[in-house]
This record gives structure tokens, sequence and C-alpha cells, in this order.
């Protein structure tokens, strides 16, 4: 048995054994290039009784998160998702077995943020999947937890080639190190997510 597939069993074993009234909670946590979005739709393409939810879907608006006089790590890591909206929202709504979500989706292109409902009936298993999961505000939710752990050289490289919409490949470098990886760090030092996940899968 292989790593990817010791994990989907182990996430289904701990599934089994959940009693509560309510959908089992997976996070799917890892830094930026890591692989998490070709995790998770494997896991989606193996499994029809899985709802992933992608938590960058629910960022909120630019001039919420940039320019705000904060220095930029700060602006991606406390700014860039409204945690207390979606711990109410998202979390707990799920912990109190409710049938649907009512979430604002983040539209790139137009910078805007329109309410959508999630039906989470008729899922058993809801997947979460992003940066930053396992903060202090979210961390208690989860029934399972997943970090993808990929070495910072190929993630760094996987992310300079992927996000050309920054600009330059200096432009994408200088954003990376002010912004993103600086953020990173201080949720690796800050939250210890390789200590809190069930499992830790190499990608």
């Amino acid at each position: 048995m292989d790593h990817y597939e010791q994990i989907r069993q182990n996430i289904l074993n701990h599934y089994q054994n959940h009693h509560l009234n309510r959908p089992f909670i997976v996070a799917i946590d890892g830094l930026s290039g890591a692989g998490k979005t070709t995790f998770v739709n494997q896991l989606k393409s193996e499994l029809d009784t899985i709802l992933v939810i992608h938590i960058d879907d629910h960022i909120v608006e630019r001039k919420k998160r940039y320019e705000t006089g904060h220095e930029q790590w700060y602006e991606y890591y406390q700014l860039q998702w409204d945690t207390v909206f979606l711990e109410e929202q998202l979390y707990k709504k799920i912990h109190q077995n409710e049938r649907q979500l009512y979430l604002p989706f983040y539209d790139k292109d137009c910078d805007t943020c329109t309410y959508r409902t999630i039906h989470l009936s008729p899922y058993p298993i809801v997947i979460i999947e992003g940066v930053f999961l396992l903060r202090e505000e979210w961390e208690n939710y989860y029934d399972y937890i997943v970090f993808l752990d990929c070495p910072k050289e190929i993630r760094y490289e996987r992310v300079l080639q992927r996000d050309t919409y920054i600009g330059t490949i200096t432009e994408r470098l200088k954003k990376y190190q002010e912004r993103y990886w600086a953020a990173e760090d201080y949720y690796v030092n800050k939250q210890s997510p390789l200590k809190i996940a069930h499992s830790i899968f190499k990608s």
C-alpha cells in the first residue's frame, strides 16, 4: 500500500468510527505549491461521498487585504480571510449539522464577493482544503488532519513558475518573499502544523 492509499484508508477508517450527528470534517493543509489541489482531486475522483470546500474561494475583497498599513505577510495571514466569520458560518454550522451553508465566493476578475449556497446533504464527509487551516481559530473543528509536506525548493519553483499573473520572475520572487513565504514561516513557527496533523503526506 503506497502512502497516498494509506492516508485515504486512514480517513475512511476514522470516518467509520465517527458517530456524531454531523459530517466528518477532514482538513487538507499545506503551504503554497505543496500539491493540495492534486491530492484533493484524487480523493474526490475515488470517493463519491465527499464535498470539497476550498478555503481560497472565500477570501475577502482586495481593499481589505492590501495597502492596509500592515506588513504584507500580516495582510496575507490575518486579513486574507475573515476568520471569525468563517468560524461562525462555516465551521460551527457544520458542527451544528446544518443542511446548507451560505458563504461568499470571491471573484478575482471582478474583485467582488457573491453569496452562494453550499448544500451539505447528502455528503457524510466534508473536506476543507487550503493553507493555514490549522490556525488557532479553526484547528479544533477537524476530525482528521492531513498536512502535505513538500521540500521548500520544489514548492518555491512550482509557485514561481505558476503565478505568472503577478508579473516578471523578479516581481513574483519579491511578492512571495515579502508576503506569502513570510506568512508561511510565521504559521509554521506559531502553529506547528506538522505536530498537529494526524497524517503527513510527503508530496
